[in-house]
C-alpha cells in the first residue's frame, strides 16, 4: 500500500469506496472528540436512510442496553476514575459486551442498520491515551466484540478547543452542572485524543473516514452521506460523489 492510501480519507479528496454487497444490514460507528457533533449527524443519517427505505436504530456507548446504561452512569460520574485506566477499560468492555448481545446483534439480525455514537475505537483512544496497558485494551477488544466490527467508522474531526467549548455550552443548556468524567480534563489531553483518532484512521483506511467537522452542520451532513451512500448504492465513481 502506498503512502497516499495510508492517509485518513477526508471527503473532498479521493472518494471512499466500498467494494461489498449492499443488500444487507450495516453497522456504522461515529467517533471523535467531545463536542464534535456526532449525535446530530447520527440523527441526520438515520433520517436520510429512512428516505432511502432503510430502517435503522440509533444507539450509543457507553450504554445502549439496560446493563450497559448502568455501567455508563458509573463511568461518566467519575466513580471509577480512582480505579485507574485499566479498570475503566474493563468496565467499558463489560458494557460493550452487553450492548452487542442485547442491542446490536439483534438489530442487525432483523435487517436494521445500526448507527452507534462511539464504539471500540473510543476505548482505544480514551483509555489508551489515559495510560491503560495496551495489551489489556487489545485483549478486552477481542473478548468484548469478537467479530462484531463496524462496516464503517466516521471520525468527525474538530480542534479540541472548539469541541470542548461546544460541549460545555451543550452541558449548560441541557444538563446544568459539572462536566462529565471526560469533558473536565485538560485541553492538552483532548488534543492528544484528537491526534490519536487521526492516527487510528490512518492505520485503518479500509474502515475509517475522517470528516472535517468545521464545515457547518449541513456541510458535515453532506460529507457523511457522500461516504455512507457507498453502503447504500454500492461503489460510486468520482463523478457521483
Amino acid at each position: 500500500m502506498n503512502n497516499h492510501e495510508e492517509k485518513p480519507k477526508r471527503i473532498g479528496g479521493r472518494p471512499f469506496v466500498f467494494d461489498r454487497p449492499t443488500q444487507q444490514a450495516r453497522f456504522i460507528t461515529f467517533e471523535g472528540g467531545e463536542g464534535a457533533g456526532k449525535s446530530t449527524q447520527i440523527a441526520r443519517l438515520a433520517d436520510k436512510l429512512q428516505s432511502e427505505g432503510i430502517a435503522s436504530i440509533i444507539t450509543r456507548e457507553p450504554g445502549g442496553s439496560p446493563g450497559a446504561e448502568a455501567i455508563r452512569h458509573v463511568i461518566l460520574s467519575g466513580a471509577a476514575e480512582s480505579l485507574g485506566p485499566d479498570a475503566e477499560a474493563m468496565l467499558f468492555a463489560a458494557a460493550r459486551s452487553d450492548h452487542i448481545e442485547q442491542t446490536i446483534k439483534p438489530a442487525l439480525s432483523r435487517g436494521k442498520w445500526v448507527l452507534c455514537d462511539r464504539f471500540v475505537d473510543s476505548t482505544q483512544v480514551y483509555q489508551g491515551e489515559g495510560g491503560a496497558d495496551p495489551r489489556i485494551v487489545d485483549a478486552l477488544k477481542l473478548i468484548s466484540i469478537g467479530s462484531c466490527m463496524p462496516d464503517l467508522t466516521i471520525i468527525i474531526d474538530i480542534p479540541a478547543e472548539i469541541g470542548l467549548e461546544r460541549a460545555r455550552k451543550r452541558q449548560t443548556a441541557e444538563h446544568p452542572g459539572a462536566p462529565d468524567r471526560f469533558e473536565k480534563e485538560a485541553l492538552s489531553i483532548h488534543e492528544g485524543r484528537r491526534q490519536a483518532f487521526l492516527k487510528l484512521a490512518a492505520d485503518n483506511p479500509g474502515r475509517c473516514v475522517v470528516v472535517d467537522g468545521m464545515q457547518g452542520i449541513d456541510g458535515v451532513e453532506q460529507q457523511v452521506w457522500n461516504v455512507a451512500k457507498s453502503l447504500v448504492h454500492g461503489p460510486q465513481t468520482p463523478g457521483n460523489i
